[in-house]
């Protein structure tokens, strides 16, 4: 213990006294050794590849504490001194300014007085906090309280002293509290750095070897939602992110509703005419010559059953595909339906609901050469399209009806929650079975339908690109009568697991940007979702470097990796649920990467406040090959940020939270989209050689993610998203006008004025912005009301998605949807759509309703844009 000495002394005993010289020249021996590891690391650390340096470092010395008791106390009991008299030793002291001298006499008194300022002063100097850099020591107010008031005689000087000091601490508080002493922007808690060292330090780190090991590791077996493969992955998530000093590393579980393809229980034949017999291979060849396994093939949550009907033909499987042939006398009832993927009708669950209300029995769909296979160029493996064997996977779940497990709609399917809802006419779920095939098999059904029902003239939209067709026709109720079996094992409650971890925010602890990619495969999944699982593996590497060298954010930064992405979004979904009123205060955005390279064109959909932020980071990374900017060449190809669908599993934080969300990565030319062809070898030869555009997305990322997470000012632009909602309202005008809407007297003024009074109450609220920009925006220094003025304008700004949510009505029949801009609309899928709800009255003809919408919206966007400057 520092209190220890070696050697007890007794009354008696005598203590040296030191001389002048060694007074105010010599130092305790020991005083090193009170130094802190931080303190004597201090200026080591200050030499760090990245630190902020205010000022020159040369000849700089850490200063010393010294002791709090004074020299007096040190002084011997009297008579002990080899001084020649007590007159010599006072005299001595007057000399080093302890005591002052007194005309009246009174030296005992000044004696004692100056001792306690003395004391105070040494006391008070060892003490860090501002306000108490002028007050003494508990202690030694202790101590000195008896013999205080034992000399406490009337005396004008010393009041008069006590006065001043009084006076000195009240003026000191005043001057603490006011704009006179400033602070530096950051908090204490972590490093200073510049901007600029912090790219030049990611760019110079980011390191595509990495990111290439992680991909092919992700990718060397199947991880299905649920399965045992992708808890694995998720065991190597949470590992990187404890190498990488994550904070709260875990796993978040909940148990969901999945379904499997049982052995055997799938099937496709041709049962009648006896002569026409056939039955389809429905699996892939196996895409590893090292026969690794890989997943059957099947569509996730679809209906379990065995159907068979007369086979009918509609085009891509749309509303209006449907409609043509009901219309040109083709009866759908009781059929199977064969249906494309891509087309009129993108969502492969809404084709199976749309046969479904049309009378279908069955739906199958088939991957087709005119949209992604050899008629695009050449397939797998000579070139990057898909086979005529690869089949397209994926869930039929409604989740532009309902996100998440369908089970439990509205609140987390958390281990324990009783709460369950019926499979049965479940809003999220299809009625009818459905399956996946390739084109190799469905070929022979196309084959089969000659001569039955509408024959298309060449050019028509119904015409794909399997070979060996030489007449499309619709079939008819004489058609050729098809078996459907699809027989599953289904789990009510199969458990996933997100892997969780963070970084802690410094100024805003509380404020968390999140960044997430989900983790589970219909397959191998290099491209979808592997490429942009390697990718967040690196990005989190990065940020962990960055700790390690002292820094830290002021906000937090979270990281996810979802399970159970592809059945319905519903690992990001669950863990929204679960947090809801959190991320209604405290979200600050959400980030998202899914497919994060199968091309070299940069696309990206989002909330219109976050464009200038990405257009910012874009404008600082170079493509790898023409070495251009990103922001120029998005420029060259009037490129613009899409709006947000219901694609990806920013779905539950953008509609459901309102946090601000983007999406984002490099696209191409078709590829083997959700079949086991997607996988290493394809990545390494034909999506991304060279791992050079997942490098590039990485530091795209990291500077989005640094944009938010660490500016004074968040980068939120308010004037964009009040274009942009002058935009949908215009859009929604169109729209309406197709569809006979303003004949039937809907009224869009209300929408017109609080898209106006948006645009205006953005321009004032930027114009603070502007201000702090002008004032600090380059490296100057705050007060502390500024600072606070400063954090609530950035609260302001957080909180605007919040505001423009329904939170007590939502989306009729949706009404997990709460955002009133942005919404999947009810048969769009993955597309985007703009004020959804007036625009499902309108589908519905139900003009009353979409009048009911409008002013609900206008109202609510009124409100969001008030409280910006409110």
């Amino acid at each position: 213990m520092v209190d220890e000495k070696s050697r007890d002394y007794t009354d008696n005993d005598s203590l040296p006294i030191p001389s002048y010289d060694e007074a105010i020249n010599s130092r305790p021996s020991s005083s090193q050794s009170f130094l802190g590891r931080s303190e004597i690391s201090h200026d080591a650390e200050r030499q760090g590849l990245l630190a902020r340096r205010d000022g020159p470092q040369s000849g700089y010395r850490i200063p010393t504490a010294e002791s709090a008791r004074s020299s007096l106390d040190l002084l011997p009991s009297e008579g002990s001194s080899p001084r020649a008299s007590t007159e010599e030793l006072r005299r001595e002291i007057m000399q080093m300014d302890v005591l002052e001298p007194d005309s009246n006499g009174s030296t005992t008194r000044s004696n004692r007085f100056s001792k306690h300022i003395t004391s105070l002063t040494h006391s008070l100097s060892s003490l860090n906090l501002p306000f108490r850099q002028w007050m003494p020591s508990l202690d030694y107010i202790r101590a000195k309280i008896p013999s205080f008031l034992e000399n406490l005689r009337p005396n004008w000087i010393l009041a008069g002293r006590f006065f001043a000091l009084f006076l000195v601490l009240f003026l000191a508080y005043l001057l603490f509290l006011s704009d006179i002493f400033s602070i530096h922007h950051r908090p204490p808690g972590g490093m200073t750095y510049y901007p600029d060292s912090i790219r030049n330090f990611m760019h110079t780190n980011v390191n595509e070897t990495n990111i290439r090991e992680h991909a092919k590791y992700l990718t060397s077996f199947p991880h299905i939602a649920g399965t045992k493969g992708s808890f694995v992955l998720a065991e190597y998530v949470q590992n990187i992110f404890s190498d990488n000093e994550l904070e709260d590393v875990r796993m978040e579980q909940f148990d969901v509703y999945l379904n499997y393809p049982k052995e055997g229980g799938r099937k496709v034949a041709i049962i009648e005419p006896t002569e026409l017999a056939w039955e389809a291979n429905i699996e892939e060849k196996l895409a590893y010559a090292d026969e690794r396994e890989q997943t059957m093939v099947f569509h996730g949550h679809s209906k379990s059953g065995t159907v068979q009907g007369r086979l009918i033909y509609a085009n891509y499987g749309s509303r209006e595909d449907f409609k043509f042939l009901q219309e040109n006398g083709i009866s759908v009832n009781g059929s199977i339906a064969l249906v494309r993927y891509y087309g009129t009708q993108e969502d492969r669950a809404l084709k199976v609901k749309a046969a479904e209300l049309a009378g279908a029995a069955g739906c199958i769909i088939y991957s087709d050469p005119a949209e992604d296979g050899f008629m695009k160029g050449d397939p797998y493996p000579v070139g990057r399209y898909m086979p005529s064997d690869g089949v397209q996977r994926g869930a039929v779940s409604l989740m532009s009806w309902v996100v998440g497990d369908v089970l439990s709609s509205g609140f987390a399917s958390l281990p324990g929650e009783k709460r369950r809802e019926s499979k049965e006419n479940n809003p999220g779920l299809n009625k009818i079975p459905s399956i996946p095939l390739a084109w190799r098999d469905a070929q022979r059904l196309l084959q089969a339908l000659r001569g039955h029902g509408i024959e298309f003239e060449d050019g028509s939209s119904w015409i794909g690109g399997v070979p060996g067709v030489n007449k499309w026709w619709t079939g008819d109720q004489h058609s050729p009568i098809v078996l459907l079996q699809n027989e599953q094992d289904e789990v009510e409650r199969a458990p996933i697991y997100n892997v969780l971890g963070k970084i802690t925010g410094i100024e805003q602890p509380e404020k968390s940007i999140i960044v997430g990619n989900h983790r589970d495969a219909w397959c191998f999944g290099a491209a979808d979702p592997g490429s942009g699982t390697a990718v967040l593996l690196e990005v989190v590497r990065l940020f962990g470097e960055l700790q390690k060298r002292g820094w830290k954010p002021l906000r937090t930064i979270e990281f996810a990796s979802w399970d159970a992405e592809e059945p319905n979004l519903i690992g990001s979904t669950e863990h929204v649920e679960a947090r809801m009123d959190d991320l209604r205060r405290n979200g600050v955005a959400y980030l998202n990467v899914d497919v994060a390279v199968t091309g070299n064109e940069f696309q990206a959909s989002a909330s219109p406040v976050l464009e200038s932020a990405l257009l910012r980071v874009l404008e600082r990374v170079a493509d790898p090959v023409t070495n251009k900017t990103l922001r120029a060449m998005w420029a060259e190809k009037d490129n613009v940020v899409k709006g947000l669908g219901a694609g990806s599993d920013y779905v539950a934080f953008q509609d459901m939270a309102g946090t601000s969300s983007l999406d984002m990565g490099f696209t191409g030319a078709p590829f083997p989209y959700h079949s086991c062809y997607d996988n290493f070898d394809w990545m390494d030869k034909f999506g991304d050689p060279g791992f050079q555009y997942h490098k590039t997305l990485a530091l795209i990322w990291v500077f989005v993610i640094l944009e938010l997470a660490d500016r004074e000012l968040l980068t939120f632009d308010f004037t964009v998203y009040a274009d942009a909602v002058k935009g949908y309202v215009n859009n929604l005008e169109g729209y309406a006008k197709e569809n006979g809407a303003d004949k039937e007297g809907l009224d869009l003024a209300a929408l017109h004025k609080a898209g106006e009074d948006f645009i205006e109450n953005a321009r004032q609220f930027h114009l603070w912005d502007d201000m702090w920009m002008n004032d600090f925006g380059e490296g100057g220094f705050e007060s502390n009301v500024m600072m606070i003025k400063r954090i609530s304008h950035n609260t302001r700004k957080m909180n605007f998605e919040t505001n423009l949510l329904d939170i007590n009505g939502g989306l009729l029949g949706r009404e997990q949807f709460k955002h009133v801009l942005f919404a999947p609309q009810a048969w769009s899928g993955y597309d985007e759509a703009y004020i959804a709800g007036v625009r499902d009255a309108i589908d519905e003809k139900n003009f009353t309703r979409a009048q009911e919408q409008v002013e609900k919206v206008a109202r609510i966007l009124s409100y969001a844009s008030q409280k910006l400057n409110h």
